[in-house]
């Protein structure tokens, strides 16, 4: 297990803190040192090797960002420290970035996985290019939440690439209408200022949203919202410094890429941006050059998870001041695919105003095996499928979904676990909850949940009554701010935030499995907390999410 370290300077930037400070973000610093490492820990490493491909970010020789995939063989990605990856794959030939990984370059790596829609991003300097395989040292590397990543199954072609690389100073009318209908792209931007700093260095990163979300304005110039994210405002914080970028949409049918540089502007707050559901800004892209790669890559990526039969709404229950639960079953009263607790429900919604259906991913909240489905929804105050859920469906609505997804389970059959969760987070830990009171075994839970009072706290009378159902199940609730009535009814069990000292107290077992879900900040204390006091990072497992449109 490589030790936890904690950084001594900023894991950002100047850009990226003048980012945060002009979208009032405070208190990020504290704990982003606690995620932000310089080194991959376990998980992470077993996940980038594991993957049949990775989106890449590097500079031309002129300079210039430009993003694409590389893919290879099976286990062509090795990780034989947690400072290094080793990547065995280069660009194709004709690709924008070919003969530009060499040893001394700024490389940024995201790794994601559709499938299950997890994604970890790594950063740093190329330290050897030999024997056609690139060895990465690592600068800083962290986890990136699941919003907006759009599931798709991927699998292998046989055969090399095919197709001739075309390059432009403009988009064709083909590819105007490809990225039109895009709900994915990936960025490529970076920043190295005077000295040596982990922060400097090329970021890759993902961007998703419904088809249309990217707008074409003409064969130069594109639009596409930035969201609500992790408030690391690494590529905002790029582009604050250097508005070049790079931009990489992928044919997944067809495994083609197309590339582009050029250079941006964001749009704060002007009035274009309501223009956009649940955009914070925009960002302006203006073409310098394009770079098609038809056939490109020796992967196939399916059409997004098949829909499952339609759904219909048939209750609808107030959980809390800001969270309402929503039971679903099959339209035509027919089974419905299984889930496993800690999965998803990716749902699609018609929202008036809205040509294209909205599509948002909400973890399931009620007991596996009931042939139901049940999500518990925070009304977030600028969330357009939030507001819609809880303002406009009622009972006997029917909306589309696909079936559950994602890879947040429980991790051992026997061991002690230990679920921790705050706010909203509560709800793929009731799932797990459900699923461990039907045990015939009797291994020891704890269920720790922090709320900021009784008027926020959701499904807690579920929690005690599951409880109780079978010996070894143990629950603590935290209230950061009780209110009067909340000290005469005592429904809880302790004042203050939850922290990974509290936690040692409450759960002592050495041999436990912790399984995280809540705010990035929240969650960053606690598994720092815990590594500190000397739990693996392999038996802390976590579940992100930031604020839901």
């Amino acid at each position: 297990m490589a030790k936890i370290v904690t950084q001594a300077r900023s894991p950002f930037h100047a850009g990226e803190r003048q980012a945060q400070q002009r979208l009032g973000v405070r208190d990020i610093e504290d704990w982003a040192r606690k995620v932000v490492r310089p080194y991959l820990p376990e998980q992470h490493r077993d996940f980038h090797t594991a993957l049949p491909f990775l989106v890449a970010a590097a500079r031309d020789g002129e300079g210039r960002p430009w993003a694409t995939l590389l893919a290879g063989a099976e286990g062509f990605v090795t990780s034989p420290d947690p400072r290094t990856l080793v990547i065995d794959a280069r660009p194709v030939p004709g690709d924008a970035l070919e003969g530009r990984l060499t040893a001394g370059a700024d490389l940024g790596i995201l790794g994601i996985e559709p499938a299950t829609r997890r994604r970890n991003r790594v950063n740093g300097r190329i330290a050897k290019d030999d024997d056609g395989a690139i060895a990465l040292a690592v600068d800083q590397t962290f986890g990136n939440c699941p919003q907006y990543v759009r599931e798709r199954a991927w699998r292998r072609v046989e055969g090399a690439p095919s197709g001739t690389p075309a390059r432009g100073k403009r988009l064709t009318a083909a590819q105007r209408e490809r990225i039109a209908a895009a709900d994915t792209f990936f960025v490529a931007s970076g920043h190295r200022g005077a000295g040596e700093d982990p922060a400097f260095g090329m970021d890759a990163s993902h961007r998703g949203g419904d088809p249309g979300f990217v707008r074409v304005l003409d064969d130069r110039h594109l639009v596409f919202p930035d969201y609500a994210g992790n408030n690391h405002c690494n590529t905002i914080g790029n582009l604050l410094v250097d508005p070049c970028a790079g931009l990489l949409f992928v044919d997944f049918a067809a495994g083609g890429l197309l590339q582009m540089t050029g250079r941006t502007r964001i749009d704060w707050d002007s009035a274009a941006v309501a223009g956009f559901p649940g955009a914070r800004r925009l960002v302006h892209f203006e073409i310098e050059e394009t770079v098609e790669l038809p056939a490109a890559l020796p992967l196939r990526w399916d059409a997004s998870a098949e829909s499952v039969r339609s759904l219909r709404l048939v209750e609808k229950t107030a959980e809390s001041a800001e969270v309402t639960s929503f039971v679903f079953e099959a339209r035509d009263g027919g089974p419905l695919p299984g889930f496993g607790a800690g999965q998803h429900l990716p749902i699609e919604l018609r929202v008036p105003g809205q040509e294209a259906p909205v599509r948002r991913t909400y973890s399931l909240s009620g007991a596996p095996g009931h042939g139901r489905y049940r999500i518990s929804v925070k009304r977030e105050p600028q969330g357009l499928a939030s507001r819609h859920l809880h303002d406009a469906v009622e009972v006997g609505a029917i909306l589309e979904a696909r079936k559950p997804a994602g890879g947040f389970l429980l991790p051992c059959g026997e061991c002690p676990v230990v679920l921790i969760s705050a706010g909203v987070g509560v709800t793929p830990m009731l799932s797990m909850l459900h699923a461990l009171a039907e045990e015939d075994g009797a291994r020891p839970v704890w269920f720790v949940h922090g709320a900021r009072d009784g008027a926020h706290h959701a499904l807690a009378g579920e929690v005690r009554a599951l409880a109780e159902k079978r010996p070894g199940i143990r629950t603590h609730v935290a209230y950061s701010r009780p209110r009067r009535e909340d000290r005469r009814g005592r429904d809880y069990d302790s004042e203050g935030r939850l922290d990974a000292a509290r936690l040692a107290d409450l759960a002592p077992a050495r041999d436990a499995h912790y399984l995280l879900c809540g705010p990035f900040g929240f969650m960053a204390e606690i598994q720092s907390g815990l590594e500190r006091r000397g739990v693996p990072a392999e038996r802390v497992h976590s579940e992100s999410f930031g604020p839901r449109g």
